[in-house]
């Protein structure tokens, strides 16, 4: 009786395991997504934003902009600005350090900023785009 007592112990206690990884896991994968649109960078701005293209086609390859203004001749200019904020950890001995919030390891921390201005003709097509990046 004290066997079975104890597997089914076990298997609740795996099941509430299981179940808490799966959630976390689904939760996870719609983070990465949301934040693969905010992160931003020189390359991907290099490779998709043309001369010509519409207002429509650049805010389907970059979201939507932080600020929307308009230049001297009243055409509007589009603004986008991410801060993007990555730490990596090294964990000298990781079963401890994840289970108990003790034990040797280290954290780098790095920042970094790009700036997107992008100038619409009076057929709101791209005229001029300029991008800055910085790290630190």
């Amino acid at each position: 009786m004290r066997k079975q007592y104890l597997l089914l112990i076990a298997i609740l206690m795996s099941s509430l395991f299981l179940g808490g990884c799966t959630q976390k896991a689904s939760w996870h994968a719609n983070e990465v997504e949301q934040t693969e649109k905010q992160n931003l960078t020189v390359g991907e701005v290099q490779r998709n934003i043309k001369k010509g293209m519409s207002g429509g086609d650049v805010a389907e390859v970059l979201g939507s902009p932080n600020v929307v203004s308009t230049d001297e001749n009243g055409n509007e200019v589009w603004i986008y600005d991410r801060f993007h904020t990555e730490q990596v950890a090294s964990v000298s001995n990781g079963l401890t350090f994840t289970l108990s919030n003790v034990g040797g390891g280290a954290v780098r921390s790095s920042q970094s900023t790009i700036t997107v201005i992008i100038k619409f003709d009076g057929n709101h097509k791209v005229r001029d785009f300029a991008y800055h990046k910085s790290s630190f």
